[in-house]
Parts: C-alpha cells; structure tokens; sequence
C-alpha cells in the first residue's frame, strides 16, 4: 500500500500546491514532480499491480492538467516577438549578449539588472533598429517601434529604500496597435529553515497586480524576472490578470535550468509560443514569446 500512498500524495502536491503551507519551493519545481511517475509506476508493477496502477493514474493526470499542453507543437502565428533577460550586472559581455538576443529579430527586447553606466554599452550593440529605448532604475526596455508614456513603475516593498526602482511602463505603438508594456524585476527570494522567505516579493506582486488592474489600455504585456514559477502563489495578483504560453522554457539557473522565473505574460493579445534562448554573461537564460494581436 506504499505506492498508493505516495501516488496519492504526488497527486495532491500537484493538484493541491497552493493549499501546502510553505509550497513556494513545491511550486517552483512543480513539473519535477512528474518524475515521480514512472518511478512510481515500476514500482506498482512489481507489487500488486491490480491496485497500485490505478492509483499511478491520480498522478499522472494531475501531472498533465496542469503540463500536457506544454508538450504540444507551439502556435507560429505571430505579429511580434519579444525578448525578456536578467542581463546580471556583472555580464562581462553586454554587446554579445545583445548580439545573442537579436538572433530571434525581436521587436521588444526588456532587461533587468542594467546598471545606468552601462545604458551607453547597450545602446550601442543594439543600433539604429532598435532606435526606441525607456529605462528607470535597473530595468529597461529597447523597441523597433516608437515608444511613449514611458514612466518608472512603483513596486517598490515598503521596506525597501527610494533608490530601488525596478520598474516601469512605456507604451508601444506597434503596426498592429497600442501595447502597454509593464518591465519589472521582483525582489530575490531567500531560503530559509522554514522555505522560502517570499514577503519582498510577494510585496511587489501586489502593487505590480494593482498597476495591471488599473491599466488604461486594453492590450498589456508583460516582461520581467519576477522571481517565481507561474505557479507561485504569490503571483496570484499577476497570474490571475494575465496568461501566457504553456510551455516548460526554463530560465534559471542558466549553466542547469530547472524553472522558468523569467516571464512574458499579456492582456487583450495572445502569447502564442515561449522558449528559451542559449545561454549569455549572465546566470539567467533568455526567453522569447512570439505573442498574437
């Protein structure tokens, strides 16, 4: 009766993750779960399979509800592609790392963790295609099309001095139309005896949900390092107002990545297809969306 009861319990960690007390690192490695399954499954073969199989199958759908579609050929349609990055601001190449991002020939590129001093480096490797540029704080975004309304973001958590700025909004008039584009970079998680000390962050998420609540436009896109899974409960006030591609596209750590914290989520468009790119200077993959009006 063991496998039952793991397979059970493999099934409610899926399907249950945001009831778990502490699940924040449950969710950030939540497709990992599915590993369990085969393992599982071997071992209600070789006992008593006439009752433990069918309690492998609890698992298995949770497991492909929430990522079977990931799995399924990506959309191709398309009227924009964008590029999200923790560039890291110690990247010891920012211009090959620029050169890396434009292999997609993206429409929007967003960086977070661009120091001011080196806004002059970046500007260069991105040239006269991307003539359109806004920046506040650590965050910026490069664009083929004109930008305007571009104004830093307040997510800042209360505990967090004034000099943190690592938000902001532009708008992107695009061929197709008027885009709202929300940059950010939430605060770092910590690990701790108890999990993950999540109360920055989740902080930011609040006050980043109430700017997307309160956008005027009704076609919003979203490009940032947000620090958490799509899964994370402390997205909510994010993920319950945008959406974006199912796919796996894992962003972090860049030399092994196991989950995708980097994220590009819209409102009134579709993300239609999202992937990682090779690996750059920083300790972050790339991620790009083709995204549908």
């Amino acid at each position: 009766m063991l496998v039952v009861v793991l397979a059970v319990l493999v099934a409610v960690a899926l399907a249950g993750h945001r009831l778990i007390p502490g699940g924040g690192i449950i969710e950030t490695f939540l497709p990992w779960l599915g590993l369990c399954i085969p393992m599982l499954a071997l071992l209600a073969w070789r006992r008593r399979p006439a009752v433990t199989v069918p309690a492998v199958l609890l698992p298995l759908i949770a497991w492909s509800v929430l990522f079977a579609p990931a799995l399924l050929p990506a959309d191709e349609g398309h009227d924009l592609i964008a590029v999200q990055h923790n560039a890291s601001d110690v990247n010891p190449d920012p211009a090959g790392t620029v050169r890396e991002l434009l292999r997609v020939s993206p429409d929007l590129v967003a960086l977070t963790e661009v120091l001011p001093s080196a806004l002059p480096t970046y500007d260069a490797a991105f040239g006269p295609a991307y003539p359109y540029r806004a920046a506040h704080g650590t965050v910026a975004l490069w664009s083929r099309h004109p930008l305007t309304e571009d104004s830093p973001l307040d997510i800042r958590p209360s505990a967090f001095g004034p000099g943190w700025n690592r938000g902001l909004r532009a708008v992107a008039k695009t061929p197709h139309g008027d885009v709202a584009v929300h940059v950010a970079h939430l605060p770092s998680v910590r690990m701790g005896l108890s999990g993950f000390a999540t109360g920055p962050r989740d902080e930011s998420a609040v006050k980043l949900g109430a700017a997307l609540k309160s956008e005027p436009l009704s076609r919003v896109l979203l490009l940032g390092d947000l620090n958490a899974t799509v899964h994370d409960r402390g997205l909510r006030p994010i993920t319950s107002r945008l959406s974006t591609a199912p796919a796996f596209a894992f962003s972090w750590p860049a030399r092994a990545p196991v989950a995708r914290i980097d994220q590009i989520l819209g409102r009134g468009l579709t993300v239609t297809a999202l992937w990682s790119l090779p690996r750059t200077g920083s300790d972050h993959l790339p991620i790009a969306a083709r995204v549908r009006f």
